[in-house]
């Protein structure tokens, strides 16, 4: 079983920058794609950002883009998201998204818990 735990997120005011970072545990044979999501109170959860395992290309939500940058550690098979501009539409809790080829030879999603992001302006 594989656990993904997401670390960065406050509280910081309009204008600002946070860097939120996901680490994991367990045993895997490959991960296809890591993104972050979020999911504001009462909305529904949204696709912020993806980064592909493979040649690294990227994909931003267009409320994020030229604002929010995700990039990965191959070495360590984490992934981080450095958001700057921040806005108060930016509050939500963040999620971490793990695609990838489980030891089992299927292709599951898994998800951390949730980081708490708060934008104040």
């Amino acid at each position: 079983q594989v656990q993904l735990v997401e670390s960065g997120g406050g509280l910081v005011q309009t204008g600002g920058s946070l860097r939120l970072s996901c680490a994991h545990s367990g045993s895997y044979f490959s991960i296809y794609t890591m993104a972050w999501y979020r999911q504001a109170q009462g909305k529904q959860r949204e696709l912020v950002a993806t980064i592909a395992t493979s040649g690294g290309s990227t994909n931003y939500a267009d409320s994020v883009k030229g604002r929010f940058t995700i990039s990965r550690d191959n070495a360590k098979n984490t992934v981080s998201l450095q958001m700057n501009n921040l806005k108060p539409e930016d509050t939500a809790v963040y999620y971490c998204n793990y695609r990838l080829l489980g030891i089992d030879r299927r292709i599951n999603d898994y998800w951390g818990q949730g980081t708490q992001v708060t934008v104040s302006s």
